[in-house]
């Protein structure tokens, strides 16, 4: 079995330890940790990446933006 949790660090708490202690009771486990990079994260997909570079492009040409109010979001 394989489960993946990701968190913040802050969020390591007794809770956190006492839910993978019911989750795999009495059996070994492997915990290894490793930072996550968001843009290496967000590359990762080629589709993400195709649509992320573009709208970079946009913003740097000002094309395709869209402008949105405070206002409307309330």
């Amino acid at each position: 079995m394989q489960t993946i949790y990701r968190l913040k660090a802050s969020e390591l708490d007794n809770d956190f330890l006492e839910g993978l202690k019911a989750t795999f009771g009495d059996k070994e486990i492997e915990i290894v940790v490793y930072e996550v990079n968001e843009t290496d994260y967000l590359l990762k997909s080629d589709a993400n990446k195709v649509r992320l570079l573009k709208a970079i492009e946009n913003v740097n040409h000002k094309t395709n933006l869209v402008e949105v109010s405070l206002e409307s979001l309330e």
